[in-house]
């Protein structure tokens, strides 16, 4: 789940609609009813059992009008297409009981920003695991949207949390290598199995060689690998000085060393459609 994720609500019923996934970036939303700048776009952190934790998100709301919001929490599935479903209803396993946050509803003036708390309190003797969760801010005016279907749309981001109880860690291990379409596209991607009680992510650059014997460095996606799960993770050219990526022609000889932590992954393969 990259990090953080942006919906947006359509309600021609009072049901809440599919989520679209975005970047780790600091996110933007405006419509009508909801113009606001939420950082930072996820957390990472790290508490005992017992122990009390204290987080801040800001929230700048740049309408030109008072906005009003709604805050309260989601669990979170991140599904095979790497898309995401957000829930109300709370998980078997969900350790949304832990969190406490400042309020449901505020209002903040135009231009204004707001630090919003929220807290994440693990019972005394919590064996190490990790506790996710979804913090959703979500605009109290929907605006109508016009055209050939007429309906009102609000907006909703969810600020990603990972929060790792003791020592729990990730376990990554590459399982396979192969061409899948992504986006489209023809691209080389490994599958990662996570045997760990965290999640994890890919790092590293490694270098590629293609049919037309190009060179170039590349980097696998930023994507989460969550605890006891397999995910496919793109392998992909680094684009350099604001150029394009460069095309890549299969078959595709690929060398070097991923890394999860301190830990090294050595990948030396060839991926052919």
């Amino acid at each position: 789940m990259r990090p953080a994720f942006l919906s947006f609500l359509h309600r021609p019923v009072p049901a809440l609609c599919a989520a679209l996934a975005l970047a780790g970036v600091s996110h933007a939303v405006r419509a009508q009813g909801f113009a606001a700048y939420i950082t930072p776009p996820r957390f990472e952190v790290q508490v005992a059992p017992g122990q009390n934790l204290r987080q801040v998100v800001e929230i700048q709301h740049v309408g030109q009008q008072k906005g009003n919001y709604r805050v309260y929490t989601n669990d979170w599935a991140f599904l095979p297409d790497n898309s995401v479903a957000f829930s109300d209803a709370l998980a078997a396993d969900s350790c949304r009981p832990w969190v406490a946050v400042e309020r449901r509803e505020l209002t903040i003036e135009p231009g204004a920003r707001y630090r919003y708390r929220f807290e994440i309190t693990p019972p005394a003797g919590t064996p190490a695991r990790e506790c996710r969760f979804a913090l959703m801010i979500e605009g109290l005016e929907p605006a109508r949207v016009q055209g050939d279907l007429n309906f009102p749309v609000g907006g909703r981001i969810g600020v990603i949390v990972y929060a790792t109880i003791g020592d729990a860690a990730p376990k990554l291990e590459i399982t396979g290598t192969r061409v899948a379409q992504v986006d489209g596209q023809p691209t080389a991607v490994v599958d990662v199995r996570n045997l760990g009680n965290a999640h994890g992510r890919l790092e590293g650059f490694v270098n590629g060689t293609d049919a037309s014997g190009a060179r170039f460095e590349m980097a696998p996606a930023d994507l989460p690998i969550l605890p006891g799960e397999t995910r496919r993770i793109a392998i992909t050219p680094v684009a350099e000085n604001g150029k394009p990526a460069p095309t890549v022609r299969f078959p595709l000889a690929v060398k070097g060393n991923l890394e999860w932590g301190k830990n090294r992954l050595p990948l030396d393969a060839s991926f052919a459609p």
